[in-house]
């Protein structure tokens, strides 16, 4: 259940090389309270607005390989594929069917034939062949799964491409960064605006009320109301497309374009009146009682604009803006006021643990608490 990249930004190589994509984790949604700049619109600018955010739990990601690429008449094709000399368990999980009945071998003859010296190593004429007939070069990275904790052991194995410099200066960037972990504020910046990639949330096989909004027929209808009544005419003998008919509705590949990064946030970050200078209270992005379905954050994380596709838990790709920012409102650097961490299982009220304590006073739980450790 993982976003597919089909099509990579246009590669510029007048830039250095850097990543074009990302894989995070959707945690769930708060609000945040701004002032609008926008000079260029009197009737908007420095006015207070209240927005929807998302929250993406984005912890680093580990490079393990890289892919060269030709062009063909009919696309691209893999020429070579090289590996790191080193890969986690995580990662060689998502290689096998059942872990715990697996011999768990794979990768140990690569390694060992890499492991001799001089020039018979694979490794290096697979190299050779990408800097000579390459043309498009992607990394191989996957995520850590161990360090979110929401259940699955696999890491997902995905592909960014590599943007900016030569193919040898791709190269280079991508092995030196062999085994080492890339986190998410070295891809993208607060004020960036970027595609998102995920599948949606799915609501199985549902009849043509709600899956396409038509209205119920009458009262008295004979054969049902939640139906379409007429699906078409005599002629042409078959029912088009265009019809609204019962079938699967949700689970599907969905883009969305030119969503706005709002903020970078580190992992063990409080943000204080640097980040949200309205709100003078230390504390981190996690509502509390955590996300609902989710937990904490306690990882890196972006905070997007709006809505985001798929449930929580979801396995967000998170993919530079393919089209760029096109929209004046797009360019405004956003500055912060409050950010929302009050309860999102009901109506929340309070702020902090301690701002709750502050205003109920000490309960009976809390003095027993104290007695016992006394």
């Amino acid at each position: 259940m993982r976003g597919r990249i089909k099509t990579f930004p246009q590669d510029d190589a007048a830039v250095k090389p850097h990543f074009t994509a990302f894989l995070g984790f959707k945690a769930g949604m708060t609000h945040i309270v701004r002032d609008i700049d926008r000079p260029d619109c009197r009737w908007l600018n420095k006015r207070e607005a209240c927005e929807p955010v998302t929250i993406i739990e984005a912890p680093p990601i580990v490079v393990v390989g890289l892919v060269g690429y030709i062009k063909t008449p009919i696309g691209l094709r893999a020429l070579k594929t090289v590996w790191a000399d080193y890969l986690s368990e995580a990662c060689r999980r998502r290689f096998y069917r059942h872990w715990a009945a697996a011999k768990k071998k794979a990768f140990l003859r690569y390694e060992a034939k890499n492991a001799v010296e001089g020039d018979k190593r694979p490794k290096d004429r697979d190299l050779a062949n990408i800097l000579k007939y390459a043309t498009v070069v992607r990394a191989i990275a996957h995520t850590q799964p161990e360090k979110v904790k929401l259940g699955p052991k696999k890491a997902n194995v995905f592909e960014v491409q590599i943007n900016g410099g030569s193919v040898k200066d791709k190269v280079d960037f991508i092995t030196q960064l062999f085994e080492k972990e890339i986190s998410v504020d070295s891809v993208f910046a607060q004020d960036e605006v970027i595609d998102t990639i995920a599948i949606n949330k799915g609501h199985g096989f549902e009849g043509t009320i709600h899956r396409w909004g038509v209205t119920r027929l009458p009262r008295k209808t004979h054969r049902g109301l939640r139906r379409v009544a007429c699906i078409g005419a005599w002629h042409p003998a078959r029912v088009r497309y265009t019809v609204a008919r019962a079938g699967q509705n949700g689970c599907h590949h969905r883009t969305e374009i030119n969503k706005k990064i709002y903020k970078v946030g580190k992992k063990g970050e409080e943000f204080d009146t640097k980040a949200a200078y309205a709100d003078f209270t230390q504390k981190p992005i996690t509502p509390m009682g955590g996300f609902v379905w989710y937990g904490d954050v306690t990882e890196d994380y972006l905070m997007i604009k709006g809505s985001v596709p798929g449930p929580r838990k979801r396995l967000i790709t998170l993919r530079k803006s393919i089209n760029g920012a096109r929209r004046r409102w797009m360019d405004e650097k956003i500055t912060l006021k409050f950010i929302d961490t009050a309860s999102k299982l009901g109506h929340g009220r309070f702020q902090t643990s301690d701002e709750k304590k502050k205003f109920l006073g000490e309960r009976k739980r809390d003095h027993i608490e104290t007695v016992v450790e006394n």
